[in-house]
This record gives C-alpha cells, sequence and structure tokens, in this order.
C-alpha cells in the first residue's frame, strides 16, 4: 500500500513507527560495538544487543504487515496499545539492570588516559548507548499512551469503530445516531403528505 493511501492518522502512526525502528537501529549498532570490544562477555552488554534485535524484528514485521494486509488484527488499537506497553516494559527491566552494572564507567571518558584510544572510544559508546537505551524505553511508553488516549477519545465521541480496523486506514467519522435513523425512515416513508395527515389527526 502507497504512502499516499494512508489517513492522516496514519500517516502519523506508520511515520512513529518507522522512527522508533530507526533508534532501534541505533540502539543495535552501539550495543554491538560494545559487546565486539567486551567480545560478548558481559550480561550488561548482552541484554540491549538481545532487546534491540528482537525488538527490530517485532516492529519491522508489525509495520509490514499492518501495510500489507488489510485489516490485521495485529495492527488494530488493542494489540498495538498491548505490544507497545509489553516492549516498554522489557526495556525498561533490562535497562535498569544494565543501568545499573553501568555504573562504574566514568562518566568522563577523557579521563581515561591518551595511550588507551580504544578505551575511550568504548567509553563514550557505552555513554551513548546508556542514554539510548532509555530514550528507546520512552519513546515506545510514549506512543503506547498516544495510541491509547487517542482510542479512547474517539471512542468517547461515539466512534466505536475505532477499535475494530487499524489506525493507519482509520478516518474519524461519527456514526449515524438512531433518532436521526428513525427520523429519515419515517419521512420516507410516508413523505411530507403523510406527515401532514398525522399533524391534522
Amino acid at each position: 500500500m502507497a504512502f499516499s493511501e494512508l489517513s492522516s492518522v496514519g500517516k502519523k502512526k506508520v511515520s512513529v513507527h518507522a522512527l522508533l525502528i530507526v533508534l532501534d537501529v541505533i540502539v543495535l549498532a552501539l550495543a554491538a560495538r560494545v559487546n565486539i570490544f567486551q567480545e560478548f562477555f558481559f550480561m550488561a552488554d548482552l541484554f540491549p544487543l538481545g532487546l534491540a534485535i528482537a525488538t527490530l524484528i517485532i516492529l519491522f514485521f508489525a509495520l509490514v504487515l499492518d501495510l500489507a494486509v488489510k485489516n490485521i488484527p495485529t495492527a488494530r488499537p488493542a494489540s498495538e496499545i498491548g505490544l507497545f506497553y509489553i516492549l516498554s516494559i522489557f526495556w525498561l527491566a533490562f535497562n535498569a539492570f544494565s543501568t545499573s552494572r553501568w555504573r562504574n564507567i566514568p562518566l568522563n571518558c577523557n579521563s581515561i588516559p591518551a595511550e588507551y584510544p580504544d578505551e575511550r572510544t568504548w567509553c563514550r559508546d557505552v555513554q551513548a548507548l546508556k542514554s539510548l537505551v532509555w530514550i528507546q524505553f520512552v519513546a515506545l511508553f510514549f506512543t503506547a499512551s498516544f495510541i491509547l488516549r487517542y482510542t479512547i477519545t474517539e471512542h468517547r465521541r461515539g466512534r466505536t469503530q475505532v477499535w475494530s480496523g487499524p489506525l493507519s486506514r482509520y478516518v474519524p467519522r461519527d456514526m449515524p445516531q438512531r433518532n436521526e435513523f428513525l427520523r429519515q425512515t419515517f419521512t420516507d416513508y410516508f413523505g411530507t403528505g403523510g406527515a401532514s395527515t398525522f399533524e391534522k389527526i
């Protein structure tokens, strides 16, 4: 499906989804650099790498299925809210563990002697990774919260159909009210003459 065929809300959601993938790729690249230097030894370094790979796979296939398959259940708001909140919980837990293990790494990487350039580079990579893993958590959490808030807002406006399809194709429309439907049916059936007859009676 072409990007131009998406709804206005859908374009925003897909753009955010793509940004999450880009951010995850950056985290993955930094985590790979850190682990290569440490020869994939420390769990604190392995957790961001493994979680970034898993998140990339999930986000990529979720986006592809959303664009390729019409009305796929995994792209509906309830599914996406659950998916993003679950991912954010995993990032929160693993970030807390890794950050606690990285606390002994100096914040000022220039404090490492100049004769150890590789260690300085590794230190900068760890500090950048430490920041980006938390940014990834915040991005996932706020994405889930935005979808939840938007969907609930639409539901309260009477647009309950927002739950039944993907947001990428959702166009806000008010559902016909019952009293309007009855009034239209009465007029169509009896006509204006029938209405005046009832008024005379």
